[in-house]
């Protein structure tokens, strides 16, 4: 199965759909908005829960640092374009598009994730299981093959990134696709299990070792979520 680094041009409007349809909250996913605006969502979970896949400083890092600057960053694009928009400036308007999509796909990309991911009391590392699991058979053959083949993808990723487990909403066939930055998963394809690749989710611990890091976050991936995805 080839995997193909995408860049989504649509993200933008699937982003700004989601934001323009809330009303009090709303949400796609996990992605949630309070009155058109993106907000932080709150983890399931203590941010050592992961331990010791991964280290509660590294989720505590990422989720009120890393993710909250998309969240904030998003929203303020988002302002600036809404009022390049009642002025005509189509100039500022096609500047600020690529700053909406990096910052809207890093919040819908960290709201996926989190999801993602349980304690393992919670059935973090417990196998698939119904539809998905004979999906991924299909596709892959064994689940240690996808893991291999999922991890070879992650490793493969030039510079930052992630990788997903993706349904093709056409055929319903499951894939590995990577994406480059915070490129989110749009259009033809449905997001199911995300992985993020980027140093910030695992450098504090792992420092140089990323390997070590893909290995170890099958430990705490919640399939119960993407089995439901995947529904």
């Amino acid at each position: 199965m080839s995997v193909t680094m995408l860049r989504s041009s649509t993200a933008r409007a699937a982003l700004r759909a989601g934001a323009s349809s809330s009303s009090k909250r709303a949400g796609i996913g996990g992605m949630s908005f309070i009155r058109g605006k993106a907000t932080l969502p709150d983890l399931p979970y203590d941010y050592g829960a992961l331990e010791p896949s991964i280290d509660g400083r590294i989720m505590e890092l990422h989720h009120k640092m890393h993710h909250n600057t998309y969240v904030n960053s998003y929203n303020n694009f988002s302002e600036q374009l809404a009022s390049a928009e009642s002025k005509g400036d189509i100039a500022a308007q096609i500047a600020l598009q690529p700053l909406i999509n990096f910052h809207g796909g890093g919040h819908l990309n960290h709201s996926l994730f989190w999801e993602n991911l349980a304690p393992k009391s919670a059935g973090g590392g417990e196998p698939p299981s119904g539809k998905l699991e004979e999906a991924i058979r299909t596709s892959y053959g064994s689940m240690d093959d996808f893991k291999s083949k999922f991890n070879t993808a992650l490793a493969g990723i030039q510079g930052s990134g992630w990788a997903w487990l993706v349904k093709e909403k056409d055929t319903g066939n499951v894939m590995i696709k990577t994406y480059a930055n915070q490129d989110p998963v749009v259009g033809q394809f449905q997001p199911l299990l995300g992985i993020d690749a980027w140093e910030h989710a695992y450098y504090l611990q792992y420092q140089n070792r990323k390997a070590e890091y893909f290995k170890a976050i099958w430990d705490v991936v919640n399939w119960k979520t993407v089995e439901k995805r995947f529904a």
